[in-house]
């Protein structure tokens, strides 16, 4: 499954780091990625596949919250047919 993967908050030291370390350990693969600093707020915008059938997107965003709280980054995750369809006009 692919999902699309939303990280914003404040800018600090390991973000990328410790959020791409935890979606390794879930066997996350990442398939493309975006991100951007302005003004010292943090975006990051993942689009990644879930190689193990076992992990619904619920897990998963419950996995991310102890790395949302460390990093203080707002982390949200939702199946791309989701996303894409939240977001067409």
């Amino acid at each position: 499954m692919i999902a699309i993967m939303t990280v914003t908050g404040a800018d600090s030291t390991g973000i990328i780091a410790q959020v791409t370390t935890a979606l390794a350990e879930l066997n996350i693969n990442i398939v493309d990625v975006s991100q951007t600093l302005m003004s010292g707020y943090f975006t990051m915008i993942l689009r990644v596949e879930i190689l193990d059938a076992d992990k619904s997107i619920q897990e998963i965003q419950e996995y991310m919250k102890p790395v949302a709280e460390k990093t203080k980054q707002v982390i949200r995750i939702q199946s791309e047919d989701l996303f894409t369809a939240m977001n067409e006009i």
